[in-house]
């Protein structure tokens, strides 16, 4: 007697093999896949998509230039705020600052040491006029928090340096605030142009579920913040903007997968930020462009409007 196999058939022809079955089932109507980013990434692509190539397409990447100063000093100052928000409120007094920012100094790319302590004396002189301004006891809904959101298009995922709850017209609002360290200072368009932070509101909404469209960049050198109150349209032009540089990466990425040249998929964008790319000297245009030192943002970076004697 022929026993029953297990799909409840007890002969005949035997079941396919599951390969065979998968091609022929095909994958019509399957969704495409989501497009995994952060707003650096997005921002890599805007600015150059040779950029984005080098950072993010070719294995192994191409080597970094060294080090950039500002980078270490605006990721000192940062960490120091991340910190002193992780302190008590009873603690969170200006004399622990010096403390803070000699834990959290990062020490690369300055040109020698007189530079470094002239940077790191600046820092302070910022973060003491920052904080002077701040109530210890409020505490952020979060710090250096990670907000995620899904689209048709994205899955985005994005790190705010702060996230306040203020009181609204209906309730508390959620405010997204972004620390800048660099050596201008910003005003109202460049927080409505920001699609990192249209993008952090628009996920952070959802994440917490309260309506935040308010967005500000917080200048330390100059002590002044840049704000703009998004409207749930214009969030919605940012989010769009998002997904259509997302839609043009998939579709280089497919091109070089299909055999396109990588160099015509992502194509240079030439200009002033060619000088501070970190992949100048493997871009062809990039590497005739005057390179900087990695220093130089630094002696550019502004006064202290306070607090430095």
């Amino acid at each position: 007697m022929r026993r029953a196999s297990s799909t409840g058939r007890s002969g005949g022809r035997p079941p396919r093999p599951r390969a065979e079955q998968t091609e022929q089932l095909g994958f019509e109507g399957m969704p495409e896949r989501l497009f995994v980013c952060t707003p650096s990434k997005l921002g890599a692509y805007a600015d150059c998509p040779r950029r984005y190539r080098y950072s993010y397409v070719d294995r192994p990447a191409p080597p970094k230039g060294p080090p950039w100063a500002h980078n270490s000093l605006g990721a000192s100052v940062h960490t120091a705020l991340k910190n002193w928000y992780a302190l008590d409120p009873e603690r969170r007094r200006p004399e622990v600052l010096p403390r803070l920012l000699k834990g959290t100094w990062v020490r690369e790319g300055y040109r020698d040491d007189e530079q470094e302590r002239a940077a790191y004396g600046r820092a302070l002189a910022w973060l003491e006029s920052y904080v002077a301004g701040l109530d210890p006891a409020d505490e952020p809904v979060g710090v250096e928090r990670v907000v995620a959101v899904k689209t048709g298009v994205l899955a985005f995922n994005g790190r705010a340096d702060r996230i306040d709850s203020r009181p609204g017209p209906d309730g508390p609002e959620l405010v997204i605030v972004d620390y800048k360290t660099g050596r201008t200072g910003l005003d109202a368009d460049d927080a409505r142009g920001s699609q990192a932070l249209a993008l952090y509101a628009y996920a952070a909404e959802r994440v917490f579920r309260r309506p935040c469209r308010r967005v500000e960049l917080h200048h330390l050198p100059t002590g002044t913040v840049a704000g703009h109150d998004h409207t749930v349209e214009s969030l919605a032009r940012q989010l769009t903007r998002a997904e259509e540089t997302a839609r043009d990466i998939m579709a280089a990425e497919r091109a070089v997968a299909d055999g396109t040249d990588p160099d015509e998929a992502f194509p240079t964008t030439p200009g002033p930020r060619c000088g501070w790319c970190d992949y100048r000297r493997t871009c062809p245009t990039g590497a005739q462009a005057p390179g900087k030192e990695p220093w130089a943002a630094v002696e550019r970076v502004a006064e202290p409007t306070v607090g430095e004697n």
